[in-house]
Order: C-alpha cells, then structure tokens, then sequence
C-alpha cells in the first residue's frame, strides 16, 4: 500500500504539470484574446475621445460590442494570432540552424554570444512583421464591414504585403523598411524586459523557497507546488511589466502597421458604428509627436483597461489552478 503512494503522487504530478501548463496557455492565448483585440482597437482610435484606461469603461464597451455584434466581435483573428506564433518560432529555428547564431544563451555567457543571440531575435521579428501586420488588420477590423475570411488569409495577405499583391492598399501605406525599426525595437525590448524580469522573480522565489525548506520540513504538497508555480508566477510578471513599459511604443507601432491599410475599426467611444483609419505618420517620430500634440501623453495608453482585464483574468486563472491543484494532491496523500 504504501509503495502505491509514491506512484499516484507520480502520475498526478506529471498530470497536474500538463493541466497547469495548459491552463496557463488558455488564458494567454484564448481568453486573453477580446482584451488584445480591444486593446489594438482603442490603440489606433486617433479618433477617440474616450482612453478607456480603466477596466470599467472597458467592460462597458466590450458589452456593446457584444450586443451589436455578437461575441464574433471580440474573438476575431485569434487564428492569425497563433499563425503569427508558429511563423516567429519556424523562423528562429529555421534561422539558427543555418546560421551560427545561438538559439539560446549558456551560463557561460558573453557580449558577443548576446549580440548573436538579440541578432537572431531581431531577424526573426523582420521575417515575421508582415504577418503581424496582417494579423493585426484581422483584430481590428470591424466585424461589421469583415468578410468570413479563412484561417489561412494572414498568411495570403503577409506574402501579399512583402510582394506588392493582393488588396489594394492606399498611398499612405508606410513601406514594410519604414516598419523594420520600431517592428524590432519593441520586439527586442519586450523580450530583454521580459527575460531579465523573469530570471530575477524566479532567483528570488526559488530563494525563498530554499529558506522555508531549510526552516522547516515541507509537505509533499508543498513540494509539487514549488516546482510547478515559480516559473509561471515568473512568467506571469514578466508579460505584465514588459506589457506596461512598452504600452506606449506598442500603440506607435500598431498606428505605423496599420496606417494606409483602408482599416475599417468600430467606434469605441459608441460601441456601435465605425470609423475609417486615415492617419498620415511619415514615420515612428512623427506618429510620437502627432500624439503627443493632439491626444496628449494619455494618447498613447488608449485602451489600458484592456491590460488590466487581462493580466486580472490571468492571476485569477493561476490562483484557481493552484487552489484545483493544492487540493487533488491533499486528498490524495
């Protein structure tokens, strides 16, 4: 009997990593989604007098375009979303292999392995930047005036946007150079903010958990959780804190790509009709300083609440997961 125990702690313990890593990708990745697709929608609104910077205003209008809409409205391009995943990861690999640069970085670490590796990073961005740009038209576009387009047309319109084909585009369209630098200078930022952010919660909670093993002796069920819920509480902070410092650079960056695309968005101070986006940024400084003169510094946080929802939703999800999960293993020990 007691040789039992061991192997089912085992089994619940390999099932209990799969559930809890699924779950953290469910919410990234799926219920996250109508908070990124309202989140973009106020980030090119150049037209809104409502930011929206507080989740209550958010929910208010994330009700009306459910209403007016149906729930279609907050879950559009969430395929292209994924498409966009899987072209950044092939390219990095595909890249890596065929280059000397490293995929990731060893413990024995220096400036030149570093600048190999952000070199990698920032050529896997550029490769994928049209897609993204396509998969952004796809969450923005008013599910009004949207045809049922397939899963596949991000990818049609991202080859489309590099070869000069497909939908017609207007001729304040930035070309796709213009898009490189702040394309890779986010992406880069995200990814060194996020990185650094997620090493130090990590250094700081595997610390603290070595303390309290060492103070005293540590259930089983203490155990299994120390081992599943740094990394993602880690995880987890560093989205958040790289999400909230590059807000401002990431609603240039949506404003540039989407510019010249004959956009048709819904109007998020209503929640019902739409709007044309009609911008003329003749590049990342003057879309900085076109906001800050028209919409003021508070410009380049529409639609925070947004943010607020989303990483709300995703604690919520990970304190739930850990409570489901704290339990099963009390009632099985």
């Amino acid at each position: 009997m007691n040789n039992l125990i061991p192997s089912v702690l085992e089994q619940l313990n390999r099932f209990a990593g799969f559930g809890i890593g699924l779950a953290s990708l469910f919410t990234e990745n799926v219920l996250a989604h109508p908070c990124i697709v309202l989140r973009r929608q106020c980030q090119v609104n150049y037209h809104a007098r409502h930011y929206h910077l507080t989740p209550f205003t958010v929910i208010n209008i994330m009700y009306s375009f459910n209403k007016t809409q149906g729930p279609r409205a907050l879950w559009k391009g969430m395929g292209s979303t994924f498409i966009v995943q899987g072209v950044t990861l092939g390219a990095e690999g595909i890249i890596s292999e065929f280059t000397p640069l490293p995929r990731e970085i060893s413990h024995k670490w220096n400036p030149k392995r570093i600048g190999e590796h952000l070199l990698l990073k920032s050529l896997t961005y550029v490769v994928a930047m049209p897609f993204y740009s396509a998969s952004l038209i796809e969450t923005v576009q008013s599910e009004i005036i949207r045809d049922n387009t397939g899963i596949l047309e991000c990818v049609k319109e991202g080859i489309g946007r590099v070869i000069g084909l497909g939908v017609p585009h207007s001729k304040r369209l930035l070309p796709l150079l213009s898009l490189v630098l702040p394309t890779v200078l986010h992406g880069l930022l995200h990814y060194i903010i996020s990185s650094a952010i997620q090493k130090f919660v990590l250094l700081i909670l595997k610390r603290k958990t070595c303390n309290s093993h060492l103070a005293e002796s540590t259930s089983p069920v203490q155990s299994m959780l120390d081992a599943y819920f740094p990394e993602l509480i880690a995880n987890f902070a560093a989205s958040l804190c790289s999400d909230v410092l590059l807000y401002p650079l990431e609603t240039v960056l949506h404003r540039l790509h989407i510019q010249g695309t004959r956009t048709i968005i819904d109007n998020t101070d209503l929640g019902y009709e739409v709007l044309p986006i009609n911008t003329q940024y003749e590049g990342m400084r003057d879309c900085i300083n076109t906001i800050r003169q028209e919409e003021g510094m508070l410009g380049f946080y529409k639609g925070f609440g947004a943010v607020i929802i989303q990483y709300t939703l995703h604690a919520a999800v990970l304190q739930i997961t850990k409570i489901i999960y704290s339990t099963l293993l009390q009632n099985s020990v």
